[in-house]
């Protein structure tokens, strides 16, 4: 069975909402190290430098192994991890948010701050371009210059609807294809070779492996 990759988000995406006279102003974005992601809080707290609060929550790394939360001077627990735990619910990585509090008097409760800084990051992140994740293995193939453009055909078309990628060929010897494929598509990949060219090609993995993301719609409930 194939590894599950988390999830990532396409581009920032802002959201806002008024309770109780606070201004709770969120901000998700995506970044490529947890150096990243404290970059970005920094930028927030730069920008919006009179507010009293800048609470953030961030997971980070391929599988989602990096999580860390601040409460930014909010009553311990009530802002940082229920900001974590969206992103958690929602099976993200590599993404930052961060809560900004303009306080307008009102004291909330900790009930009250823990759905305050959920729902605006919830929000934002309903607007967010998904993008999936998946891992996928090198494929090397290699056949005569004079096949090449039947080749190219066979595989661009395959490559289209398994998910995969080609690369541009390279033309030494003979022409080479660089083919990115899941592994439980590999099989098909075999088979559909055997059959073009009655068993004289074969893909030949190279050990490589790659990450890459796939966009989806928008999160909408």
């Amino acid at each position: 069975m194939s590894r599950r990759y988390p999830s990532t988000i396409a581009t920032a995406v802002d959201n806002e909402l008024v309770i109780k006279k606070s201004r709770f102003i969120a901000h998700a974005e995506p970044v490529a190290s947890a150096d990243d992601a404290d970059r970005v809080i920094r930028a927030v707290k730069h920008a919006t430098w009179d507010a009293r609060h800048h609470c953030s929550a961030q997971v980070t790394g391929a599988l989602g192994d990096r999580a860390r939360s601040s409460d930014d001077g909010e009553p311990s627990g009530t802002a940082g991890v229920p900001m974590l735990e969206v992103l958690l619910r929602r099976e993200l990585t590599d993404v930052v948010v961060v809560v900004t509090r303009y306080f307008g008097g009102v004291k909330l409760g900790a009930g009250g701050l823990v759905r305050a800084y959920s729902s605006p990051i919830s929000e934002a992140l309903e607007l967010a371009t998904i993008v999936d994740r998946r891992m996928l293995s090198g494929v090397a193939v290699t056949v005569e210059h004079a096949d090449a453009g039947r080749y190219d055909n066979l595989l661009r078309e395959w490559v289209r609807t398994r998910g995969a990628l080609l690369g541009d060929p390279v033309y030494r010897a003979k022409a080479e294809f660089e083919v990115w494929a899941p592994s439980s598509e590999l099989p098909a990949l075999s088979a559909e070779l055997a059959a073009a060219s009655g068993g004289a090609v074969r893909p030949v993995l190279t050990g490589a492996e790659k990450l890459v993301g796939i966009r989806r719609p928008a999160l909408r409930d």
